[in-house]
């Protein structure tokens, strides 16, 4: 039987989490009264008024309890930032006002930032946020630091996701769950290995890269665009950063490339990523029991999966 958490258990978490927030930012010297929690999905966001600081604490989290390996994962993000903010790019970029480096406290890992007001006036435009990802891939390629390849794909939680699906049969049909697993065999290599994905995708060049939909991940700040969210950051192939969104962004990223002298999307390291991407859907299902609206969040993807061809037996390497 699966178990989803009720409202007042969420809730609970999310006090927990605040709290965790402002105990950390007061011990590193920050002034907090009034806590304003701006956000709350996958992340606690929350703004630790009334210093220009903001607090983001995943709370939903394939495995909450290895906050070893989500600091790493935050650390590259605080100093993936750090740099771009440091060459001006625009970016939501850490805080100053700490040190540049993920907090534990209370069994929360955190990260803090420089608060930055929205302008909420006009709805996004991702049309035109896709063609501008472009350049954010243009100023990430000198990027001097160590990424591990597809790392945003998170390759263990969809296998470990995977084989544990079928206890969940509330959450996916038992066809489903066998086609995911299918096609996870066929695309796991490639997204494990570098040398195998070099391999199957000759000249596809590699490069520090968002990881996590930057048309979806560009803040409206009152004083212009910034890019946000690196929390999935990785090296690999543009593409992956266009994963899903379909031709219309495709093509609007291409203008971008063009207009850069840099390459166009390629269509079979589309086809590849789109489905690592769905799988990658698939697999999150399992954390619906600590989000119980992802359910409605990932149904329009899972339909479509339904409809997308299954990926071509690549050569195993």
């Amino acid at each position: 039987m699966t178990t989803f958490l009720t409202p007042q258990q969420r809730a609970g978490r999310t006090s927990a989490a605040v709290d965790a927030a402002v105990a950390a930012g007061r011990e590193l010297g920050l002034t907090v009264t009034d806590p304003l929690v701006l956000h709350d999905v996958f992340s606690v966001v929350v703004h630790l008024t009334p210093s220009p600081v903001v607090a983001r604490i995943p709370t939903v989290v394939p495995n909450r309890d290895d906050t070893v390996a989500l600091a790493r994962r935050q650390q590259d993000e605080l100093d993936v930032t750090h740099w771009l903010a440091g060459r001006g790019i625009p970016v939501i970029a850490p805080s100053p006002l700490v040190p540049l480096e993920p907090v534990q406290r209370d069994g929360f890992s955190m990260t803090f930032w420089s608060f930055v007001p929205e302008d909420r006036t006009e709805a996004p435009d991702y049309v035109a946020n896709a063609e501008s990802v472009a350049d954010l891939h243009v100023a990430l390629r000198t990027y001097p630091g160590h990424l591990k390849f597809l790392s945003a794909a998170e390759p263990q939680f969809i296998a470990e996701s995977l084989a544990g699906l079928d206890r969940h049969p509330t959450l996916i049909g038992a066809a489903e769950l066998d086609r995911a697993r299918r096609e996870w065999q066929i695309l796991e290599p490639f997204v494990r290995s570098q040398t195998a994905f070099e391999a199957r995708f000759p000249g596809i060049g590699l490069q520090p890269i968002h990881g996590d939909s930057p048309p979806a991940n560009i803040f409206a700040g009152v004083d212009g665009d910034l890019y946000a969210d690196f929390e999935l950051v990785t090296l690999g192939p543009v593409e992956w950063d266009l994963a899903g969104l379909g031709p219309e962004h495709e093509s609007a990223y291409n203008r971008g490339a063009q207009r850069n002298g840099t390459r166009s999307l390629d269509e079979d390291v589309l086809g590849f990523v789109n489905a690592v991407g769905m799988l990658r859907v698939v697999a999150t299902l399992t954390l619906a029991p600590q989000l119980p609206e992802l359910m409605e969040y990932l149904q329009p993807a899972l339909d479509h999966w339904q409809t997308m061809p299954s990926p071509p037996a690549y050569p195993q390497p």
